[in-house]
């Protein structure tokens, strides 16, 4: 089952200039370490663990990780991908000093991707506001395998419903959100993260932090 057009839509069209602006402190600052009980400062390190100097991140937010992020050089190749313009926008701004490009695409469709492959790609909390069974969100995965060289690294971190430890608050605030279409992580769970994954990719690590879990695969 492909997801239409308005559910994609959906989860993407909150992220206007004003919430992007209260993301860091609402998001990063409140609601990962008081709500999902994963710290930002944790998702950073997963960053750095990870990111390369030729690197492209997926569904951008605000551009806090790659702002902060210790890159293994000055100079590093930066691209962006996310359906939203503002979020793209504003996150380019955000990284102007490593002058990145950026490319307005559904992930859940085919990929028109004419440049150099990344040997690093970034998907943090953006599972979790597609629509679709992990299984669907997963053409994802096979989608930006493409725009992989052999060998690197996609990493990132999603908010789950199932095989995870969800406090009250957790589990009222994610209700909110799908009750909204914001997030649609209602089937979510760590085995269908996990099979996903390890059917696309190899060397998959998976860490569970809260109610978020921290992954990263191989090409």
């Amino acid at each position: 089952m492909t997801a239409s057009p308005r559910e994609v839509e959906a989860g993407q069209a909150v992220y206007t200039p004003a919430v992007l602006r209260l993301y860091d402190l609402l998001v990063l600052g409140v609601s990962n370490r008081y709500v999902w009980k994963c710290p930002t400062q944790r998702l950073l390190a997963h960053y750095d663990a990870h990111v390369t100097a030729n690197h492209l991140d997926v569904g951008v937010g605000t551009g806090y990780f790659l702002d902060r992020c210790r890159f293994p050089t000055a100079s590093p190749r930066v691209a962006l991908m996310d359906l939203n313009e503002n979020a793209l926008r504003f996150a380019a701004n955000r990284i102007a000093r490593y002058a990145p490009k950026t490319f307005r695409r559904n992930v859940l469709e085919s990929i028109a991707f004419e440049a150099e492959p990344f040997e690093s790609i970034g998907v943090n909390y953006l599972l979790h506001c597609l629509p679709g069974s992990i299984a669907e969100k997963a053409l994802l995965f096979d989608h930006l395998r493409l725009l992989m060289t052999e060998g690197a690294v996609l990493f990132g971190s999603t908010l789950l419903q199932g095989g995870v430890t969800r406090s009250a608050a957790a589990r009222r605030l994610m209700a909110f959100y799908n009750r909204k279409g914001v997030f649609s992580n209602e089937a979510d769970d760590l085995d269908g993260l996990t099979r996903a994954l390890e059917q696309c990719f190899r060397d998959v690590s998976i860490e569970v932090v809260g109610c978020a879990a921290l992954f990263s695969a191989r090409r």
